[in-house]
């Protein structure tokens, strides 16, 4: 299992999988970011610090079967690292698009990033490790930064929330004020959901 802590990044690198070596991503990446390859990275394959890394969803792998789903939730259950899944949305992989939206950000309660080509991955890894970096400067010592920090996902969740089919803003509220997270809604019961939503909602949200 990878847990937070486990794998040291040094400041202002970006520990890549060796399967990457010579990949267009890290080309792109040489000059903006320092990035170090190693073996044994298992299932990750950027770590941005000690505790945020990338899980990448190639075009090849979503059009070649369910073997990346295996890999996000062998992921999920044995790792305590925060998980950024970035995937190829091509004209390809479009038509798969929307069963791993539903995989990785609610079943997984994971952040998921779509990204035309490797090209675009590598820009934003470059802005996901200078953000990375901003935030754990003075996540320790500062406790205003860690209040920060765990609302920065709120608003993201909060529109994933909304998509589901009858829920609006107000009932979107409802329901994470209720639940808190994307994981304990996806858990909910039909009895749980009817408290906060009413029946007919419930129902839709749980058949979602």
């Amino acid at each position: 299992p990878v847990t937070a802590g486990s794998i040291v990044v040094p400041y202002g690198h970006v520990i890549g999988n060796e399967k990457w070596r010579g990949s267009e991503i890290a080309r792109r990446l040489q000059g903006k970011i320092r990035l170090i390859f190693e073996d044994g990275l298992g299932l990750v394959d950027f770590h941005l610090s000690n505790r945020t890394c990338i899980l990448y969803i190639s075009e090849a792998d979503l059009v070649a079967g369910d073997e990346f789903k295996q890999r996000l939730v062998r992921f999920r259950n044995a790792s305590s690292l925060g998980g950024i899944v970035i995937v190829e949305k091509t004209q390809i992989s479009d038509q798969y698009f929307l069963a791993v939206q539903k995989l990785v950000v609610l079943e997984l309660g994971m952040v998921l990033l779509p990204v035309a080509n490797q090209g675009e991955s590598s820009q934003l890894i470059t802005q996901l490790v200078s953000f990375v970096r901003e935030q754990s400067k003075d996540y320790n010592s500062n406790p205003f930064i860690r209040k920060q920090c765990s609302q920065l996902s709120e608003p993201s969740v909060f529109r994933t929330v909304q998509q589901i089919p009858g829920v609006g803003k107000t009932k979107a509220l409802l329901l994470l004020q209720q639940f808190k997270s994307i994981h304990r809604l996806c858990n909910a019961s039909v009895k749980e959901l009817e408290l906060v939503v009413g029946q007919t909602v419930a129902q839709q949200i749980y058949a979602f």
